[in-house]
């Protein structure tokens, strides 16, 4: 199997809308660093020592942090986006080789799948320690946490046959496994949590798994060796006011909060990963 010297994931920095910035954040396997892109100037800004054979990579819903799996030395490495350093480094099982991470969506858990273990590792980012292990089964692959946080998504590989294995993130614990094609890598969720994508590697098909049912609903043909996914692409939101006019976000605010209750269940309603997000959403809206 093809092994990627390069991940990419992109990370919406929190500012008001006139400001927002957009960087892209780039494992170098070899050379042991994350660039850092601008998007705005295609350029890179940064490039931050991290430790040895960095590989997954993920970003905080709120963009503060950006969280790197280390191969080479079974380790990640937290980055504080605002000054570009490594704010801490937290140990794993040594030769576990993490390859893998995912944030959940409201950033209090991080999850490392450990290639050689059969594992994830369950990080609290309030303490950057390690809080539980949990067993998956052999070659972990593709990692995603549902929109809710309640779920996580491993795609791993017993010889040729392939399975998603379905954590209770409530328990951490596996609560299903679903049979999908040979060599499952690549797995994505859907903004509203009904469905998972899962790239099929050797099968050269996509499984699309019901997630009410936890079983295949579709298996749909693709090119040759599909690997990994990236992230859906949503229509931006639409709020109570006009675009453009002076009162635009007063309204929106206003509207939201008669039905919802408050800004806090609104912004979960409309799966915002806090209050903020949902803000700046609104400022970007009103702003046209």
């Amino acid at each position: 199997m093809k092994k990627l010297a390069l991940t990419l994931m992109l990370a919406c920095l929190l500012a008001p809308a006139s400001s927002r910035a957009q960087n892209a954040y780039i494992t170098n396997a070899s050379s042991a660093t994350v660039s850092v892109i601008d998007t705005t100037m295609d350029a890179v800004i940064a490039t931050i020592p991290v430790g040895l054979a960095p590989e997954g990579v993920a970003v905080s819903p709120d963009g503060r942090k950006v969280y790197v799996a280390n191969v080479g030395v079974s380790t990640v490495s937290v980055i504080d986006t605002a000054t570009n350093t490594v704010s801490a480094t937290i140990p794993l099982s040594l030769f576990s080789s993490p390859t893998g991470v995912a944030v959940s969506p409201d950033a209090s858990k991080v999850y490392v799948k450990n290639s050689v273990f059969g594992t994830v590792s369950v990080i609290d980012t309030a303490t950057n320690t390690v809080s539980a292990t949990i067993p998956i089964a052999r070659n972990p692959n593709g990692m995603a946490v549902s929109p809710d946080g309640s779920k996580v998504y491993v795609t791993n590989s017993v010889s040729i046959n392939g399975a998603v294995s379905v954590i209770d993130t409530a328990t951490n614990t596996v609560s299903a496994t679903i049979p999908v094609g040979n060599v499952p890598v690549g797995v994505a969720v859907s903004p509203d949590g009904s469905k998972v994508y899962v790239a099929n590697s050797s099968s050269n098909t996509v499984s699309v798994i019901n997630t009410a049912t936890n079983t295949v609903s579709a298996t749909i043909p693709v090119g040759s060796e599909p690997f990994a996914f990236g992230i859906f692409i949503q229509p931006a939101p639409r709020f109570a006011g006009v675009a453009g006019s002076s009162n635009c976000h007063g309204t929106s605010v206003s509207a939201l909060a008669t039905k919802f209750g408050d800004l806090d269940a609104a912004a979960a309603a409309l799966r915002f990963s806090n209050v903020q997000g949902l803000q700046d959403a609104i400022r970007a809206f009103c702003e046209g």
